[in-house]
């Protein structure tokens, strides 16, 4: 499921192609288009994201909420749109007059540029549905703060993360405590501040959690501008996590993690073999030296 770091670049790039352009709104699948329909010939206002929720704003106080799941897609391209191949939910496509002089990227993304015809193809999504502003505002209150948007404020997660005693691998991925977080950002910022999936919340320190989130707000500002999750060159680096010799180049993917899906092979600090196991469905992975386990008197710390 694609995390908050892609959800929040595909809102800047909507907003960067269509926002104060008059668009075409279809729905060439058939599952939209009696919404499309009110929403076809009028204008893009907004987009922006919260967490793992997408919300493209229209004139007259429309807006389009969008969720991908598991397997949505909605791919960006310049140009007029060709004939829709596969089953697309929702295509966008610019109606307007190109500007005349069209402005680069601001974040150093050379593929694209404000003012050019576009069209944007969404498929796959587990939500695509026409809201209003109550209902966007209904989804938002069921979320916790989102480490990349400005206006978070991560003591409404540390309120939650305090009072339980679930573990804190469980509630970086709880939604309703905090936006965005992932399998791959779950794991990597535990390893980052060498804390075992299991510890409960309410162990945790206040300064602690803080100096997690921290570290969430650029590892997923980073991931957002890269387009893609390097946690082990990503600075500012913990000085406990030195790297051993010759571990952690970037492959020819891109970014490089330090336990995601490495179970079984050896950690890049201490060498240990990463382990992995489920926890609500979902797969942990740590370093077991690294990441000591909780002792069983370990509850509730100062504050």
């Amino acid at each position: 499921m694609p995390e908050g770091h892609t959800l929040f670049r595909l809102a800047r790039d909507l907003r960067d192609r269509f926002a104060g352009r008059v668009v075409s709104v279809t729905s060439p699948q058939g599952r939209f288009v009696e919404a499309a329909a009110l929403l076809d010939g009028t204008e893009v206002v907004d987009a922006e994201s919260w967490g793992k929720h997408l919300f493209l704003e229209f004139a007259q106080q429309r807006h389009v909420h969008v969720h991908l799941g598991l397997y949505g897609r909605f791919d960006l391209h310049d140009g007029a749109p060709p004939p829709p191949v596969g089953q697309v939910r929702l295509r966008l496509a610019t109606l307007d007059e190109p500007a005349n002089a069209p402005v680069s990227d601001p974040v150093g993304d050379p593929g694209l540029t404000a003012g050019r015809a576009s069209y944007g193809d969404l498929r796959g999504a587990t939500a695509c549905e026409l809201v209003t502003p109550e209902q966007v505002g209904s989804v938002l209150a069921r979320l916790g703060p989102d480490p990349l948007r400005a206006d978070a404020d991560w003591t409404r997660a540390w309120a939650s993360v305090s009072r339980s005693r679930a573990p804190i691998g469980a509630l970086l991925m709880d939604q309703a405590v905090l936006a965005g977080v992932g399998n791959v950002y779950r794991a990597e910022v535990l390893f980052r501040h060498r804390l075992h999936p299991l510890r409960p919340g309410s162990a945790l320190r206040r300064a602690q959690f803080e100096s997690l989130w921290q570290d969430l707000v650029v590892l997923m500002a980073e991931g957002a501008r890269l387009g893609r999750i390097d946690t082990v060159h990503a600075a500012p680096m913990p000085a406990q996590l030195a790297l051993r010799a010759g571990a952690g180049e970037v492959d020819t993917a891109g970014g490089r993690v330090y336990v995601y899906r490495r179970q079984g092979e050896p950690c890049y600090v201490c060498g240990s073999r990463i382990r992995t196991e489920v926890l609500a469905g979902r797969n942990l992975f740590w370093c077991p030296r690294c990441q000591p386990k909780p002792r069983a008197r370990a509850t509730t710390q100062g504050r």
